[in-house]
């Protein structure tokens, strides 16, 4: 009971410190607020008003179909260029799509001859260039096979394919952005806040204060991680109904309590990270350029940003032992699809695991720092 009392007391002084830090208040809430939402609604779909200028040599009914074909929101309205305003356009980066309808264009689709149209596109623009081809395709063709035909009714394919999108029906942005945004901040700050607190008492000479306390260095670190987790674990929940839900106006499928019971597994992980770290770095600059060192893979290779099926599998052998693969899956199990404990067990016990050797491994670093200073 005295040594709970001690963590209790010691995660209250955490508490007072960290509620004296401006800086760090600032972090928490532009993470769990502004963040989130700019994640959600800064990045535009795959295309989304792509600039596109047409050069057209034939002027004929069919070219002029064909430009009108082209309107928002995929792409702006068609700038109506000469040849000699191609590469200079491509150039100064005005346009990413320069479609050239060549003379006689509909006098030879007519008579049968196939003729060519010429598609050129900025490739430096990779999220546009990469869909917008195949856009520009089929826009040209469909265009031209209904002007051929004499009617826009197209012949019954062979095979109908329905396609049912099963838990983003829209295949909105928004709702994948937001609740990765929200597990990435999740990760990030509890290390942030952790490591923070450490070196910031190592750089006051607070660290020696409790030293000279009756209190053991597993009481000391256990402060620190229940106290950051919990300023973590309310802020996330926060930031889930009200910028999430609220604001954003994502659905949530699955029990939000689930999902934080989960990042609590998560939080007594990374903090206990957060921790290792602050006892290799000597400065709040060494701790910046290690967590960069760290956080990157974290969030680049736990299957937030790609499948994780599309790694090499060397790579997802070794991401197995970081805590955000598990809570990832997880998350996104529970957030998106819904799933229950029955599903999502084998991940909390993953990061369970996982947690407690990433504890121990601290704890064991964290009591040899503070002999040295003794």
């Amino acid at each position: 009971m005295r040594s709970l009392a001690n963590v209790l007391n010691l995660a209250i002084k955490e508490l007072r410190s960290l509620w004296r830090d401006p800086m760090m208040l600032f972090l928490i809430f532009y993470a769990f607020s502004l963040g989130i939402y700019v994640a959600a609604s800064g990045i535009p779909e795959t295309l989304h008003k792509a600039a596109i200028a047409i050069v057209d040599e034939d002027q004929s009914p069919l070219s002029t179909r064909i430009t009108s074909a082209f309107y928002p929101p995929h792409f702006s309205r068609p700038a109506m260029i000469g040849l000699d305003k191609v590469d200079p356009g491509l150039d100064s980066g005005e346009y990413t799509f320069v479609v050239d309808i060549p003379p006689n264009f509909q006098r030879d689709v007519l008579a049968s001859r196939q003729p060519t149209v010429q598609l050129n596109v900025d490739a430096t623009r990779m999220s546009q260039a990469f869909s917008g081809g195949g856009y520009v395709q089929q826009i040209v063709q469909g265009e031209v096979a209904e002007f051929v035909r004499g009617t826009r009714r197209a012949a019954a394919p062979p095979v109908d394919l329905t396609l049912r999108a099963r838990f983003n029906p829209t295949l909105a942005q928004s709702w994948f952005g937001a609740v990765m945004e929200v597990i990435n901040n999740v990760t990030m700050l509890s290390i942030i806040l952790t490591g923070a607190a450490l070196i910031r008492e190592r750089e006051h000479s607070t660290i020696e204060h409790l030293l000279v306390m009756p209190v053991t260095p597993f009481e000391i670190m256990a402060s620190k991680v229940l106290s950051m987790g919990l300023v973590v674990l309310v802020a996330c929940a926060l930031s889930l109904v009200s910028v999430v839900e609220g604001i954003l106006a994502v659905p949530i499928s699955g029990s939000i309590p689930l999902f934080l019971a989960g990042a609590a597994l998560h939080l007594f992980a990374t903090t206990s990270m957060g921790i290792f770290m602050g006892t290799v770095a000597r400065s709040m600059p060494q701790f910046g350029l290690l967590l960069m060192l760290v956080l990157l893979p974290l969030m680049l290779l736990s299957g937030g940003m790609t499948p994780r099926e599309s790694m090499p599998e060397l790579v997802q052998s070794i991401m197995l032992a970081a805590p955000t693969t598990h809570f990832v899956k997880m998350a996104q199990a529970v957030l998106y699809r819904g799933a229950g404990i029955e599903v999502v067990w084998p991940q909390f016990l993953a990061i369970a695991a996982i947690g407690a050797v990433f504890f121990l491994v601290a704890l064991s670093r964290f009591r040899r720092t503070i002999g040295t200073m003794a």
